[in-house]
């Protein structure tokens, strides 16, 4: 079955830097476009970047220049990269993918920006 799977958060300081992991599996990972999304204490979740499966990208203006999207096909992992972390950048951040009119998400991976 499918199974995304997120890791890499923490506590980083403002200005730091994180590496968000998710681990995919149960479907032919190269043929399909990728999300991560995020959210907020007391807010809906929001949108923060795509990869499609020609790697094409896209971002939010929020992290546009920050945040850098990328897949591994070989080994099933998406990335995110993110730079230059601010408090409000502090949330749960979830991968997704589309399949056969479902989407699927992981159970999320806590990043918190604070000194």
């Amino acid at each position: 079955q499918v199974q995304l799977v997120e890791s890499g958060g923490g506590l980083v300081q403002p200005g730091g830097s994180l590496r968000l992991s998710c681990a995919a599996s149960g479907f032919a990972f190269h043929n399909y476009a990728f999300g991560w999304f995020r959210q907020c204490p007391g807010k809906e979740r929001e949108w923060v970047t795509s990869i499609m499966s020609d790697g094409a990208t896209f971002y939010a203006d929020s992290v546009k220049g920050r945040f850098t999207i990328s897949r591994d096909n070989a080994k099933h992992i998406l990335y995110l990269q993110m730079i230059s972390l601010k408090p409000e950048d502090t949330a749960v951040y979830y991968c997704k993918v589309h399949r056969s009119g479902v989407d699927y998400w992981g159970k999320g991976t806590l990043v918190t920006v604070s000194s």
